[in-house]
């Protein structure tokens, strides 16, 4: 029998990664995709082969973690062998202009989901997409038995749905699993946020289409990974024998200012020329330096980075640059399509 996943935020940076991997391995993989006037599936649109053609693998349901009746009548019919949680309102600034809808989807919603399942009654292994953002002031290195002290409303609901998600496991004996990730990136990473609006801005500068970047704190310290490394690790905490918590990271320390560097450097720019500071850009309460000590999945996984941010800086200025070469703009991930070269092809059903 086929194995049969579910994913929720599906279109975004590491659903899109998620599914691809899952494809190649010869799943049947359905995604939740929240009904809008516009069609947000840019991530996936590479995935694309006519539905009327045989073999199709990827289908797509419309529905929000905000629905719990929506989520257990999908479950019902889908019956799916492994659920991913990787839908939230992610954006952590953002998080503090709106608090209330960060906490009801990236809080609230894993609930919902969670208990879906349990209501069910299905035998599904549960993939949670905790945040290293949970941590917040807690000095690092930060580990699975590290306290929690989020400084951010997204910190705060991430917090809640890891130990929804250990409540279900120890209560209800659910395989139900936390990926708590460190930052990774990629060319899909959205424009907002801070790697992604530094490598766009110097595939644009180079090419003369503009001249300055606005920024807020160069201080902060992050562990940033490439996120097609990570999905490979969500995949496999769901394989293990004994559901339990891992942290995801590379273990390397830099902060923004060293990311802007290897950025601009890599194609011959000094970022001091062209970066200026913006208070706007502040978070009324800051995390410092988060990085990950990932011995636990090594040892336990076999899984480990090899991407860290000097590489995944000129892994996302090409593909920016690119992008800007491209009739129609879009961006192209070479490094993911050439590796994997999936052929999946999907259909969406309302």
């Amino acid at each position: 029998m086929r194995p049969r996943a579910f994913i929720t935020g599906i279109t975004g940076q590491d659903g899109s990664y998620l599914a691809e991997l899952l494809l190649l391995k010869g799943y049947e993989v359905h995604g939740l995709i929240r009904r809008a006037s516009t069609f947000n599936t840019t991530r996936i649109d590479h995935l694309y082969v006519d539905p009327h053609e045989d073999e199709v693998r990827l289908f797509l349901h419309y529905g929000d973690l905000s629905d719990g009746a929506r989520l257990v009548t999908l479950l019902s019919q889908i019956q799916p062998h492994e659920v991913y949680n990787l839908a939230a309102q992610s954006h952590v600034r953002v998080s503090f202009d709106e608090p209330i809808h960060t906490g009801n989807t990236t809080g609230i919603g894993s609930a919902r989901l969670l208990e879906a399942v349990r209501t069910i009654g299905l035998g599904t292994r549960f993939y949670q997409a905790s945040s290293s953002e949970m941590f917040g002031a807690t000095p690092p290195p930060q580990s699975e038995s590290t306290p929690f002290y989020p400084r951010s409303p997204y910190g705060a609901a991430k917090v809640y749905s890891y130990w929804m998600t250990r409540n279900y496991r120890e209560a209800y004996g659910m395989y139900a699993v936390n990926g708590i990730l460190f930052n990774h990136e990629s060319p899909r990473r959205g424009a907002t946020f801070v790697t992604r609006k530094i490598t766009r801005a110097v595939a644009a500068i180079k090419a003369g289409r503009q001249d300055e970047l606005y920024l807020g704190n160069l201080d902060a310290v992050r562990d940033w990974g490439y996120a097609a490394e990570y999905a490979e690790g969500m995949w496999r905490m769901l394989q293990a024998d004994t559901a339990d918590d891992y942290v995801l990271a590379t273990g390397q320390a830099f902060s923004v200012r060293d990311f802007l560097k290897f950025a601009f450097e890599h194609v011959g720019l000094d970022w001091r020329n062209h970066v200026h500071f913006d208070e706007r850009y502040l978070r009324p309460t800051e995390v410092d330096a988060l990085i990950g000590d990932a011995t636990k999945a090594k040892e336990v996984l076999d899984w480990s980075a090899s991407v860290t941010s000097p590489e995944l800086a000129a892994i996302m200025v090409d593909a920016d640059i690119a992008a800007l070469a491209s009739p129609d703009g879009k961006w192209v991930d070479k490094v993911t399509l050439d590796t994997w070269a999936p052929s999946p092809q999907w259909q969406i059903k309302s």
